[in-house]
């Protein structure tokens, strides 16, 4: 098995057509890979960009997400590595994603990150 997380080299770009402000919104519920602990992690993954000149393929984005299908992370390696892909990919004018996993143990998560917040700085030095 791979340890490889995603590679941003998979997702593909489309010109934006229009220079008007508007949001998209990406909708993926069959996020899978393998945790920490070597067991199955399944999510729910919202992405909500305002693009600037570039607009995510989706087509490229399903293979983004598949790929991480045998790796082994983190929830919050997984949010950070595909917010800062995106951000490199496709430098959108916003951006939020939040990932709702399904309870393992009894205990669900939701994580989010958006852009917006983001730039007033690191938690951590």
């Amino acid at each position: 098995m791979t340890t490889k997380w995603g590679d941003k080299e998979m997702l593909k770009a489309i010109k934006n057509p229009s220079d008007k402000r508007y949001e998209i919104t990406i909708d993926c519920p069959e996020l899978t890979f393998l945790g920490e602990q070597e067991q199955p992690d399944f999510g729910h993954v919202n992405v909500l960009m305002v693009p600037s000149d570039k607009v995510i393929e989706l087509k490229s984005f399903k293979k983004y997400i598949f790929s991480f299908r045998n790796s082994f992370l983190s929830y919050e390696r997984f949010i950070n590595t595909m917010y800062d892909h995106i951000m490199e990919v496709y430098s959108p004018l916003e951006l939020s994603i939040e990932v709702e996993f399904r309870p393992r143990g009894g205990i669900s998560s939701k994580l989010r990150i958006d852009s917006q917040k983001r730039h007033k700085g690191k938690l951590h030095e």
